[in-house]
């Protein structure tokens, strides 16, 4: 049985970084969410925060019984300019805090605060097929599947394909 969780989704703070940097370590270490093979220390993820917000994207965190339990980012979906206004998510959540709505909750803020920003679209590029947790966490939030490239990375031992899911943010839900 799941007890019940009271979400909350904030803006990140540099205080943050630290607890940033294990979640996403662990996912580096153990999952095939990213495509990292070596976690990247606290600098390097203040840095990659800090490119973030000089996009004016967000980068936010979320929060149970004030413990900081995932994170979630909007990057430009490519650097050239005609790309401009498509942005390219990503959610981490704490193991233990998978399944219980944290993500649902980030998500929803991050794809708010992208249509604030007036971006167009925003797609999921989702490592490893198999991931359902992820592929229907962006399904529940109205994205659709547009393709799968396949066995394009190799960690943990296998070959990982990676799925692409995209979200038109000016259409009303």
């Amino acid at each position: 049985m799941t007890t019940e969780i009271s979400p909350i989704v904030r803006p990140s703070s540099p205080e943050d970084m630290a607890t940033i940097t294990e979640i996403y370590a662990a996912s580096v270490l153990t999952g095939l969410g990213t495509f990292e093979i070596d976690p990247p220390d606290e600098m390097e993820m203040t840095a990659r925060r800090n490119a973030i917000l000089q996009q004016q994207l967000p980068y936010i965190v979320v929060e149970v019984d004030g413990e900081v339990v995932g994170f979630a980012y909007a990057g430009l979906y490519r650097p050239r300019p005609a790309y401009r206004n498509t942005v390219e998510n990503s959610v981490y959540i704490r193991e233990d805090m998978r399944g219980r709505g944290v993500g649902k909750a980030l998500l929803d803020e991050l794809i708010k605060k992208c249509r604030e920003a007036g971006k167009k679209q925003m797609v999921a590029v989702i490592g490893d097929s198999g991931n359902r947790g992820s592929i229907g966490l962006h399904k529940s939030r109205g994205f659709r599947l547009v393709g799968i490239l396949e066995e394009v990375g190799y960690k943990h031992d296998r070959w990982v394909d990676t799925v692409i899911m995209q979200k038109n943010l000016t259409l009303d839900e």
